[in-house]
């Protein structure tokens, strides 16, 4: 008689199928390529006009001007203690030019430090004028008289600016009424302390002495060489003579470049290189990180920046803190064409919260396939490049673009030897005894501004402003 056999024991926590996790390491799986959480929309690149410079330096002629000392001062604090960073007194028309560090240290060391509380009237209009000041931290409000009131405003400084200089050397009564709206820090050189420097000094009092005597060529509202014109006369009048005169020194703009060095395992390139192309992936994050970095550069580079290169005539604050549609109007009203407005996301944010607040739904526009913010018909566009600083404040930027038009343009050259896209080129650089291809990856770049007031700045803009339950009444 057979033995039988008993039916297997079934676990009820062991598979009694091939498992999914098991399966998969002999099916073909869909992939994706390599993602990158570091691209960003890089809009400043994409509306950037790019002018090629075959000779790796881009010159922008203009017209003479005579506008000289019309930047910002810079402070050093430490502490309760603030100080004007001495070589930053050559902004101020009075002290430009003075060569010896020496003679701008002891200026810089006469300064007095005061406080002002919001609503301290720091000058009074009318009153005795005797003292040159420097707003360090803080914005005060010029005012004045106007055309059907007492009171309109003359415009906004804040930190780095300046008023009174043309009262150190001769006397007179303060045009403005200049009153805190924040808390300020201000620095006060008073007339009598500048005289005891001048008789101190023999070289600063020679070079106020030649300031003051400095014939002054007539200028345009810009600030350039004027051109004798004649207009609306009779008869047989002498025509007064012109020409166009040139700046003697212009600016030029050599291009910047961001390089690394690609290595790739030749093992992973022969052996790992299906589906996708390894190289190929490899070669393509690290061109979108040395994309990302010429961005970054355009923006903040300290020496072609954007942010650092605009004209100090060009450079608002804004009038409360938080971007308004007043301060964008203010803004956009400083030059023609305003074609496109960049700011950081959660700046463009923080505006379309003072719209709400306002009443006002900003409308967007279709841009290049992408629906965007828009203010007065110009395209809002995200650039995270643009930093927001530890206090919550950044910027907002307004360009005109082209170079028909005087505006900002990006420069690179084309042609490059290995050129892989404009301006990038990709050279081989060899096999080494560790089996490792290496690939030298250079990206040329740069951007200019052909004329001031093609870029403008919407400084101080605060962020952080919200108005929830918490601030309502």
């Amino acid at each position: 008689m057979s033995e039988s056999i008993p039916p297997p024991v079934v676990r009820p926590d062991e598979p009694s199928a091939l498992g999914i996790q098991a399966a998969r390491n002999l099916a073909h799986t869909a992939k994706t390529v390599p993602q990158m959480q570091g691209i960003s929309s890089r809009w400043l690149l994409r509306i950037l006009p790019w002018i090629d410079v075959p000779g790796g330096t881009y010159r922008v002629n203009r017209r003479l001007a005579y506008t000289i000392g019309d930047g910002k001062v810079k402070f050093d604090t430490a502490g309760l203690t603030t100080r004007v960073i001495p070589q930053t007194l050559r902004e101020i028309p009075l002290f430009e030019g003075i060569a010896d560090d020496a003679v701008l240290a002891a200026l810089a060391s006469a300064f007095e430090q005061h406080e002002a509380e919001p609503g301290t009237v720091i000058a009074q209009a009318d009153a005795k004028a005797d003292q040159l000041v420097l707003v360090a931290s803080g914005k005060v409000d010029r005012t004045g008289a106007g055309a059907y009131t007492d009171s309109v405003s003359h415009g906004l400084l804040a930190d780095g600016s300046y008023f009174g200089d043309q009262h150190l050397t001769r006397k007179g009564a303060w045009e403005f009424t200049y009153r805190a709206t924040t808390a300020c820090t201000i620095l006060v050189l008073p007339r009598r302390r500048f005289k005891q420097l001048r008789s101190s000094m023999a070289e600063l009092d020679i070079h106020v002495d030649d300031f003051r005597t400095r014939p002054r060529p007539p200028v345009t509202r810009r600030g350039e060489a004027d051109i004798a014109i004649a207009s609306g006369h009779d008869g047989e009048a002498l025509l007064p003579a012109a020409f166009v005169d040139y700046e003697a020194a212009p600016r030029e703009y050599p291009l910047s470049v961001a390089q690394t060095v690609l290595r790739i395992n030749t093992r992973v390139s022969d052996l790992y290189n299906g589906p996708q192309d390894q190289t190929e992936q490899q070669l393509r994050l690290t061109i979108e990180a040395l994309r990302e970095r010429q961005e970054h550069d355009l923006v903040n580079h300290p020496d072609y920046g954007l942010l650092h290169n605009a004209d100090a005539r060009q450079r608002i604050s804004t009038r409360s803190g938080p971007p308004t549609p007043d301060d964008l109007d203010e803004l956009i009203s400083m030059r023609r064409q305003t074609k496109y407005l960049l700011a950081h996301r959660r700046t463009i944010a923080a505006f379309a919260r003072e719209c709400t607040r306002a009443g006002i739904y900003p409308p967007g526009t279709e841009f290049n396939g992408h629906h965007v913010v828009a203010w007065r018909g110009i395209p809002f566009l995200p650039c995270n490049k643009i930093p927001i600083s530890g206090n919550l404040t950044s910027s907002i930027l307004a360009l005109r673009t082209g170079e028909d038009n005087g505006g900002v343009v990006g420069l690179h050259q084309r042609g490059l030897t290995d050129e892989y896209e404009p301006g990038l080129s990709v050279r081989f650089m060899g096999i080494d005894d560790r089996a490792t291809l290496s690939y030298l990856v250079s990206n040329y770049y740069s951007v200019a501004s052909l004329l001031p007031s093609a870029l403008g700045i919407l400084e101080n803009v605060e962020v952080g402003h919200y108005n929830g339950p918490a601030d309502s009444p």
